[in-house]
């Protein structure tokens, strides 16, 4: 029987992972001319004043601005919103350098995201086709294309969904009976001991926590700023993350070497388990 081949998946945020703070202060919020501090301060007394989720009540406030303002809410806005965003260095020739380096060691690298910013806006970048999957907020939109309701909410907790979504090799939201059906862990295209998760802080708390116990790799980053620095350092020490690392995605940074190792380990496991005959292999648990 042939070996199966080895696949990875690395599994990012977006706000303040790929790219600096967040995506609505890139262009959303200059477009309905409203202030950053002050729209995610409203937003935050909004979820408190009615006990609702963070990322429905920020999703609210974007249509309500859009409309106050009359500027269009659409799909196709906030894909060209995408278009503007600034990323950390290196981003944009990361993924196809990191899929080659995998590939020399017989690895398939797949790309995944997880996030609570807009997933239209994100389909709009230059990163988008990187991706095999984009997994993020996002609105229901009306037969003119107007974004009429919040569709998908992701928020820190339920983050973790998405992670079995892509272990269980479902590339949907939507599907509840496949991800709650029992799937033997040597029959899920991912084990989460092949995955990486990159994140960048409180919010990503639980999923880098769940990765690394199941085995895989978790990555915190930050940018230059001194105090983020510390931050990022202190989940380390609380053991909700592997390492914490510059946002410098460039050839040869500590995150390039940090990814690097990993998927040598990935590599070296695989060749390793391949030489068990034993009639236990496959079932015995996890390392």
């Amino acid at each position: 029987m042939p070996a199966k081949k080895i696949q990875m998946a690395i599994v990012y945020d977006f706000d303040g992972t790929l790219a600096p703070g967040n995506m609505q202060e890139q262009s959303f919020l200059p477009a309905v001319k409203t202030d950053g501090p002050k729209f995610w301060t409203n937003a935050k007394a909004r979820a408190k004043e009615h006990d609702m989720d963070e990322i429905l009540a920020y999703m609210e406030l974007m249509l309500e601005r859009s409309k106050s303002t009359n500027t269009p809410s659409s799909r196709t806005t906030f894909r060209e919103y995408g278009k503007t965003i600034i990323y950390f260095p290196g981003v944009e020739q990361w993924f196809d350098r990191i899929n080659e380096y995998a590939k020399s060691l017989k690895v398939r690298t797949l790309h995944y995201i997880i996030s609570s910013g807009n997933r239209e806006t994100i389909e709009g970048t230059a990163i988008a086709k990187k991706f095999k999957q984009i997994f993020a907020s996002s609105f229901r939109y009306d037969a003119n294309d107007a974004a009429v309701w919040p569709a998908l909410a992701v928020n820190y907790t339920n983050k973790a969904q998405y992670l079995f979504r892509i272990n269980k090799g479902i590339e949907n939201a939507y599907d509840n009976s496949t991800i709650n059906r029992y799937t033997p862990e040597d029959e899920r295209p991912l084990p989460f001991k092949n995955f990486i998760y990159i994140g960048d802080g409180e919010t990503d708390i639980p999923a880098m926590k769940m990765v690394t116990y199941q085995g895989g790799r978790s990555i915190v980053v930050y940018p230059s700023k001194k105090g983020k620095r510390k931050a990022a350092e202190q989940l380390v020490k609380e053991h909700r993350a592997d390492i914490a690392v510059q946002a410098d995605y460039k050839d040869g940074k500590l995150l390039d070497r940090a990814v690097k190792a990993a998927i040598r380990q990935v590599a070296a496991r695989h060749e390793f388990e391949q030489c068990d005959t034993s009639p236990l292999k496959g079932i015995r648990p996890p390392k």
